[in-house]
This record gives structure tokens, C-alpha cells and sequence, in this order.
């Protein structure tokens, strides 16, 4: 690598999967700047990534609908590429708000790739997610499944997508991964971060793990009547650190020459909620009450990966389990109980 083709903007780098993507970024040598508002990430994730890798990133704090600030933080810092994370993410919401999500998601991604156009980047790993699909027709899903997302958060993540196809039609230099993920969880095993959200979890694995603390009284299971084995959903979970080494891939996969490609990352196994339960119980030794409550808008039966084609072209494949997952996660809120 030259020395230029060493710097990495990552936004929403402060984030759960940014910051650990960041970790896995320092760690192999590259210089990075985490860009990001800090609304829904704690202010002390950097000191924390630069304890766990001996040096830290650049931070800007800033928004990344904020085109001037963006834009004087690229022209400044000068990266190769962009990992691009940034974004509101949570389907309940969503629904709720969507033009909220139209503009940070849609609006600030548009935003980002002009900026990065300006300052001559033309590399570009895009956070997606695995809510393009919609209600699959087929589990596992490929890449090739048609692109029907049944909520506005998996809506902004399409209409990115297509932004980023775009582009690269008229841009020929463009090397871009739009990387669709299925459901992260777990967190660094040095326990010094993990998934932190603001406010009420809207992931599963955060909830288990606040519950078993004694922060929340119970889980609340939505839905108990899908198509599916025991009737909870039926999701595809990926250790965090396996997604963050993807991105590494994705990278490489840019610096190997122009071109959009769209990618799932996921194991091809799927758990159900009350599997996730057992095995969080298991892990931590720790009883979880939960009760059966109604579906929420927007969500669907099984959504479960075809991983093939990230390992023939990232050469990229999970590599930890739902007990490491479950493991890790529960090792970082005890960390945060104390």
C-alpha cells in the first residue's frame, strides 16, 4: 500500500459496527478518521478503540447532511476511500418517521458521495442491509433475490443502493461494495466495545443482555405465529468482528479496480428469538423472562443469507459462533454494569 491508499474515512465510525471496523482497520496499519455526530454512539468510543489498539483515528464530529463541514473534513484529511456506516437504523422507527430517515439515510448519503466526488475519492464501501430483500421468496437469499423492502429503513437502504449503481454508471472510476448485512451481534472480546444504543434497544441481542442485568424487567417477544419452527422469527446473526473483517475484504475489493458490487454477509444459519434466548441463558447464567407480544410493523418470518459470494470474492467467511456472540456480548454489558 502506498501511503495515501492508507487513509480511510469511515462516518458513524464512533458507532457499533463502525467502531469495530475501526479496530480492524488500525490493527492492519491503515491511518483512519471516524466522522461522525455522536447521536447515537458515547463519547468516549475513540479513547476506547485507541486503548484496544494501542493508537487511535482522527475525529471529526459533525453531521453527515452538513455538506459544507463534510466536505472541509475530506478536502482536509484526504482518504483513498470511504467506509460508510452513518445512518438511522431502526425499522420501528422507521415507519413511524420516515421522512427522518429519508433525509439522514437517503438525503446524507447523497450529500457524502458529492463530497467524496469533489475531493477525487472514488472508493466506497456502503453499509447496506439485508432489508432490501423484503418477505423473501427464498431462504438462504442471494444476491440476485428481487428488492422489495417492506419498511422505510430498508427503503433509504435501497434507494442508496441504486444511488450508488447510479453513480457508477457515470462514473467509471467508481469502485464500490454494497455490503447487505444480516443481523449483527456480540462485541469486541476485549470488552472494551460493544452495541450501546440510546435509549430503548431495538436489536435483540442488546435486550437480552440489558434484561439479564436487571435493567429491564423483560424481553418482549414480538409475534410467536410466523412460518417458522417454534413461530418467532428467524434471523441470520453474524459476530460483529466477522462483519468488521468483511469490510476489510470490501476494501481490498475496491483497491483491486472500478466496479459496483452487492454482497451479502451473513452465516447461512439461522437462529429463532427463543433459540437466542436459550443460548444467551446458556452464556451467562442468567434466567430471561420474556412475554409474547404483537408482530411490529414491517417485520417478516426468516431472513437467513446465502453467504457464497462473499467468500469467492471477498474470500471472506464467518468465523465465530452464536455462543461467541453471546458470549462477547454478555462480557461487555457486565463491563458496563460494574
Amino acid at each position: 500500500m502506498t501511503e495515501q491508499s492508507k487513509r480511510i474515512a469511515v462516518t458513524g465510525g464512533a458507532g457499533y459496527i463502525g467502531s469495530h471496523t475501526t479496530v480492524e482497520l488500525l490493527e492492519a496499519g491503515f491511518e483512519v478518521l471516524i466522522i461522525d455526530s455522536f447521536a447515537n454512539a458515547e463519547d468516549d468510543v475513540p479513547d476506547r478503540v485507541a486503548a484496544i489498539v494501542g493508537r487511535g483515528a482522527e475525529v471529526e464530529r459533525l453531521d453527515i447532511t452538513d455538506g459544507p463541514a463534510l466536505g472541509r473534513a475530506l478536502a482536509a484529511f484526504k482518504p483513498d476511500a470511504v467506509i460508510h456506516f452513518a445512518g438511522l437504523k431502526a425499522v420501528g422507527e422507521a415507519v413511524a418517521e420516515p421522512l427522518d430517515y429519508y433525509r439522514v439515510n437517503v438525503g446524507g448519503s447523497v450529500t457524502l458521495f458529492r463530497e467524496m466526488a469533489e475531493t477525487g475519492c472514488n472508493r466506497l464501501v456502503f453499509s447496506s442491509s439485508a432489508t432490501v430483500y423484503g418477505d423473501p421468496e427464498q431462504v438462504p437469499i442471494p444476491e440476485g433475490h428481487p428488492l422489495r423492502p417492506t419498511n422505510p429503513y430498508g427503503q433509504s437502504k435501497r434507494m442508496v443502493e441504486q444511488i450508488v449503481e447510479d453513480w457508477g454508471r457515470a462514473n467509471p472510476a467508481l469502485a464500490a461494495v454494497n455490503l447487505r448485512y444480516f443481523n449483527p451481534a456480540g462485541a469486541h472480546p476485549s470488552a472494551r466495545i460493544g452495541e450501546a444504543p440510546q435509549g430503548v434497544p431495538n436489536n435483540l441481542m442488546p435486550y437480552l443482555t440489558q434484561v439479564a442485568v436487571g435493567w429491564r424487567e423483560k424481553l418482549s417477544v414480538f409475534g410467536d405465529d410466523y412460518d417458522t419452527p417454534d413461530g418467532t422469527g428467524v434471523r441470520d446473526y453474524i459476530h460483529v468482528v466477522d462483519l468488521a473483517e468483511a469490510h476489510l475484504a470490501a476494501l481490498a475489493l475496491t483497491a483491486a479496480g472500478p466496479g459496483v458490487h452487492a454482497i451479502n454477509v451473513g452465516t447461512g444459519q439461522g437462529y429463532s428469538v427463543l433459540d437466542m434466548v436459550r443460548a444467551f441463558e446458556t452464556a451467562s447464567g442468567q434466567q430471561i423472562p420474556y412475554v409474547i407480544t404483537d408482530r411490529r410493523p414491517g417485520d417478516i418470518a426468516t431472513s437467513l443469507a446465502d453467504p457464497s459470494l462473499a467468500e469467492q470474492v471477498l474470500k471472506w467467511r464467518a468465523r465465530r459462533g452464536l455462543d461467541e456472540m453471546c458470549q462477547d456480548a454478555w462480557a461487555w454489558q457486565r463491563g458496563r454494569n460494574r
